[in-house]
C-alpha cells in the first residue's frame, strides 16, 4: 500500500483507508512514497482544474520539480502536447520525462499560446501568464506558486492566491488555484499509470529518517530534480 498520513516523519504511522491505494509492482516502495502529494497535485491541476483534453497544448512551469515532473508525464498520458520550463541543468531530465518541447528559463521566456498553463514555480505574474493563454485558455497556479529560489513571491502565498481568485475569469480565460486532496480514486489512477509504464516517479535521492532536516534544506533550495524520499534506514 501507499498513501498519506497526518503527522510528522516517522517509521510507523496510522493512515485513513480513504487515503491509501495498492502499490503497483512496477515501481519501488521509494517511488511509491513519492507519488501521493505531488502526484495528486499534478493530476488534479491538469484534469480537474485545468480540464485538459487530448491534443491540447500545455505549458508546465517548474517541470523538473516534484509536482512538475509528475505533471509532464500525466499530461502526456492524457494525450496533450507538453512544453516544460526548467533551468539548463534539468533540460535533459525534462525531455526524458516526455516533454515535446523544453524551454530553458535562464536563456529565454516561454512564448506562444497554450490551452493550459500550469505554474508550479517561477516569478511571473498572473497578467504575464495570461498572455501565454489562448482566448479560452486556463491558468492553474499550484498552491501559492513559488519563485525560482523555491520561496513564495514578495506578495506572500495567501495574497497571491487571492489575486488569482479575483482574476479568475476574464475574456473567456480562467484562472484557478487549489490545494490538492489525497484520495484513493486518484491514487489508484496514478498507480494504474505507473503500472502501464506511463508514469515513472523520479526520485533524485533518498535520505535516512535521521537526516530529514538535511532533506528539507535541499528541498528549500528550490532546485531539486524530481522528488526526495525519506527511508527508515540509519
Amino acid at each position: 500500500m501507499f498513501g498519506t498520513a497526518d503527522g510528522s516523519f516517522a517509521e510507523l504511522a496510522c493512515a485513513k483507508v480513504e487515503r491509501l491505494a495498492r502499490k503497483p509492482q512496477a515501481i519501488t516502495f521509494e517511488q511509491a512514497a513519492s507519488i501521493p502529494v505531488a502526484g495528486c497535485t499534478a493530476l488534479q491541476a491538469l484534469r480537474d482544474h485545468g480540464r485538459l483534453q487530448p491534443v491540447q497544448h500545455v505549458l508546465v512551469i517548474g517541470a523538473a520539480g516534484g509536482v512538475g515532473s509528475f505533471a509532464v508525464q500525466i499530461a502526456k498520458a492524457l494525450g496533450a502536447e507538453v512544453t516544460g520550463v526548467c533551468s539548463t541543468t534539468h533540460l535533459d531530465f525534462v525531455r526524458g520525462l516526455g516533454a515535446d518541447t523544453v524551454v530553458d528559463y535562464t536563456r529565454e521566456e516561454p512564448s506562444g499560446h497554450y490551452d493550459l498553463v500550469v505554474q508550479v514555480a517561477g516569478d511571473a505574474s498572473v497578467a504575464q501568464l495570461r498572455r501565454l493563454l489562448t482566448a479560452q485558455g486556463t491558468l492553474v497556479i499550484v498552491g501559492a506558486g513559488t519563485g525560482r529560489d523555491g520561496k513564495a513571491g514578495v506578495l506572500g502565498p495567501l495574497t497571491r492566491m487571492l489575486i488569482a481568485r479575483i482574476a479568475s475569469r476574464k475574456n473567456g480565460q480562467r484562472v484557478a488555484t487549489f490545494i490538492a486532496k489525497i484520495r484513493t480514486p486518484d491514487l489508484e489512477a496514478l498507480a494504474a499509470l505507473a503500472a502501464d509504464g506511463q508514469l515513472q516517479p523520479a526520485v533524485e535521492r533518498t535520505y535516512p529518517l535521521g537526516q530529514a532536516a538535511a532533506a528539507l534544506t535541499e528541498i528549500e533550495s528550490g532546485h531539486t530534480q524530481g522528488k526526495l524520499v525519506l527511508t527508515s534506514g540509519t
